[in-house]
């Protein structure tokens, strides 16, 4: 029986971070801009982040230790936020979805719950992405929650448009996938970490993978150490660990990390070691940027100004990107709603988000 717990929660709150349009499209360059600036105002304003929780996959097969997006995430970890990803949605015979793959971070698996209240039933879903990859084999670190969980609406959104069967009233939506999974496990790590404000992202995931709870008919390869279980976790202190490992450089390429997830603009592809305005990144450069905590400068990023002096406020959709271009091609008068990914949708494995209902 899933026990439900008396636990504090006005302490939370979200602080939203929008890399990609309505439709979804987003490039790998947004997301690495986005987690340097989490880095770098983690504690302006009063706001304390100290839990991360990405959503987002590439099918990239560089490897962790050079990934410029992978290392981003890192240096989070390092700064004390706790770092949550997405498994991925491509099923028990693929292996996990980059930046999963960095056993540093929390990686989480969906769980297919069977719509009942009792958890002896549980199994991870056939879409959750496991541990087969053939170069590291590294499975997810739990699995969480992640079929038919409602959640809220977005009316005359893309999902909500078209799949209205999983709409509940006028309010809420279903969906379903290692996203929705990794939500939820984002939830519990608030909740630790208010319980214990100086636990490290270290301690954090050792707490959770220690207390979860095994399976039945799964390995560690498709479950970690098991499914979160929030009850076997607040107000336990045992069992805290510090990680021990190589970290990564984050001098890879740009677009290695990509893999094949890339938006287009009139049929042209973003290509090369470039970021979403045309201009070239220097890996190595921005990697000790992001560890000094100098990649942002104001509004610019990359030496472009993406913003005024923050993304407060801002929005992407309606917005064009004049003056900056990709190869033969231009953003004058064009913007984010229009784009798409070539040869993939948000619903696939960008986003890590499996479906709807």
């Amino acid at each position: 029986m899933r026990q439900v717990l008396p636990v504090r929660t006005e302490d939370a709150r979200i602080v939203n971070l929008k890399v990609g349009d309505g439709n979804g499209t987003t490039d790998v360059s947004q997301v690495i801009a986005a987690v340097n600036w989490i880095v770098q105002n983690r504690n302006s304003n009063g706001m304390n982040i100290k839990v991360l929780e990405l959503a987002y996959s590439t099918d990239s097969t560089q490897d962790y230790t050079v990934s410029p997006l992978t290392y981003a995430l890192e240096v989070a970890w390092q700064k004390g936020i706790t770092v949550v990803v997405a498994a991925g949605n491509d099923g028990k015979a693929s292996g996990l979805a980059m930046p999963a793959i960095d056993p540093w971070l929390l990686s989480v698996g969906a769980a297919d719950t069977k719509g009942t209240v009792v958890s002896s039933d549980d199994s991870v879903a056939n879409f959750s992405s496991t541990g087969k990859s053939s170069w590291t084999g590294r499975g997810p670190d739990v699995v969480a929650p992640g079929v038919s969980l409602p959640s809220l609406r977005v009316p005359g959104g893309k999902a909500d448009t078209g799949s209205p069967s999983a709409r509940i009233g006028d309010r809420f939506f279903k969906g379903s996938g290692t996203s929705q999974a990794s939500a939820v496990v984002a939830g519990a790590v608030a909740l630790i970490a208010q319980e214990r404000p100086s636990a490290t992202p270290d301690q954090i995931k050792a707490v959770i993978t220690q207390h979860a709870q095994w399976l039945n008919g799964e390995t560690n390869g498709t479950m970690g150490q098991g499914e979160i279980n929030l009850a076997w976790v607040i107000g336990m202190n045992d069992g805290w660990a510090e990680q021990s490992r190589a970290r990564g450089a984050g001098t890879g390429s740009i677009d290695a990390a990509r893999g094949t997830h890339r938006p287009t603009l009139n049929g042209v592809a973003l290509q090369g070691d470039k970021d979403i305005f045309g201009k070239t990144v220097n890996s190595t450069n921005l990697a000790q940027a992001a560890s000094s905590g100098t990649a942002w400068n104001g509004g610019s990023w990359n030496g472009s100004s993406w913003t005024g002096s923050s993304w407060t406020g801002s929005s992407w959709t309606g917005s064009s990107w004049t003056g900056s271009s990709w190869t033969g091609s231009t953003w004058t008068g064009s913007t984010w709603t229009g784009s798409s990914w070539t040869g993939s949708s948000w619903t696939g494995s960008a986003w890590s988000s499996n479906g709807w209902g």
